[in-house]
């Protein structure tokens, strides 16, 4: 019950950090400032990025299906659809997304028969698709693109080589894995059991999608100013990515700034940051907030008016979808 309350309590808060953290952010450009540059991307440009920021949180859903039937457990696809997207428009506005995100989708989990273990397992889960994602293809753009790595870490040649190897080899071994052992991975005090082989291969693909899905939704807006490369955005977008997850900063704050300031330097680069964040960032979170209170609204409605049978499923026990 208490670990109920603090979720529960982290949710509210995570709530109120995305509406204040909109809001501030939101401040920080005037409205002329966040018009003018949406009116400098031409329309074809800016429907093209939010069509890949939404292909982006769709993947990130199929992180979640995964994840349930890793917890082994049974959801239809359009309730993880739901929760990964309100669960993530928000975490990915507020920050620490494993703590404000893996909150608001134990609210909806638990409705639906999930245990806070399964929750946690689906969180790590998700986590681990992340990093593979991010290696996969941040391995590409830095064989692809390695001068870029060097400019932007200061790291030797082949130093940047060696790390595109690790992180091309690290799903690859991850996959292997999943294929041969049996056991759970022991780390010291730290286990993880194996996913399913299917599963391993699904992480790959829609890991890497996800991020591509990013990068192109950033390279669309970049390149309404300037002949921007894809792999180039791609490369420094999974550099921007490492560096706002290791800093836990709401939506990157700062960090894509300056990465995207890289690429286009000037004021240029103002107007498409902000009309990036408008379509990744705070068009999911309008959309995600509302989604969030209708649906609390709707299942509180839902659950007073379905009488419990003998043979309803008791909680911590998911009915099959």
């Amino acid at each position: 019950m208490t670990f109920r309350l603090l979720l529960r309590a982290v949710m509210i808060v995570a709530i109120i950090a995305a509406v204040y953290l909109l809001v501030r952010t939101l401040r920080e450009y005037s409205l002329d400032e966040i018009l003018q540059a949406l009116r400098s991307i031409p329309l074809s440009h800016f429907a093209a990025s939010l069509a890949f920021a939404f292909a982006s949180y769709f993947c990130l859903s199929c992180f979640d299906a995964m994840g349930v039937r890793y917890a082994g457990k049974r959801l239809a696809f359009h309730r993880t659809l739901l929760t990964s997207f309100v669960s993530l428009s928000i975490g990915h506005n507020v920050g620490v997304a494993a703590l404000s995100s893996g909150a608001v989708r134990y609210r909806y989990y638990a409705r639906w028969g999930l245990t806070a273990e399964d929750v946690a397992k689906i969180v790590l889960f998700c986590g681990v698709t992340v990093g593979i994602g991010l290696m996969t293809l941040g391995s590409l753009g830095l064989f692809l693109r390695p001068q870029e790595a060097v400019q932007m870490t200061g790291l030797s040649s082949s130093a940047v080589f060696t790390l595109a190897i690790v992180s091309a080899l690290l799903p690859v071994v991850y996959v292997i894995l999943a294929a041969t052992l049996r056991k759970p991975l022991q780390l010291r005090s730290w286990s993880f059991t194996m996913p399913s082989l299917r599963l391993a291969l699904g992480q790959v693909l829609f890991g890497t999608l996800n991020f591509a899905c990013v990068a192109a939704s950033l390279h669309q807006m970049l390149s309404a100013f300037s002949e921007a490369n894809y792999l180039k955005v791609a490369a420094v977008s999974i550099i921007a990515n490492v560096a706002a997850i290791i800093s836990h900063v709401p939506g990157g704050i700062g960090v894509l700034e300056a990465t995207v300031a890289h690429i286009l330097p000037g004021a240029q680069s103002v107007a498409a940051v902000i009309a990036f964040r408008v379509a990744y960032y705070f068009i999911p979170l309008a959309i995600g907030l509302p989604l969030l209170i209708g649906s609390e609204m709707l299942i509180r409605k839902s659950d007073k008016a379905r009488p419990r049978h003998e043979d309803e499923a008791p909680e911590g026990h998911a009915h099959p979808a």
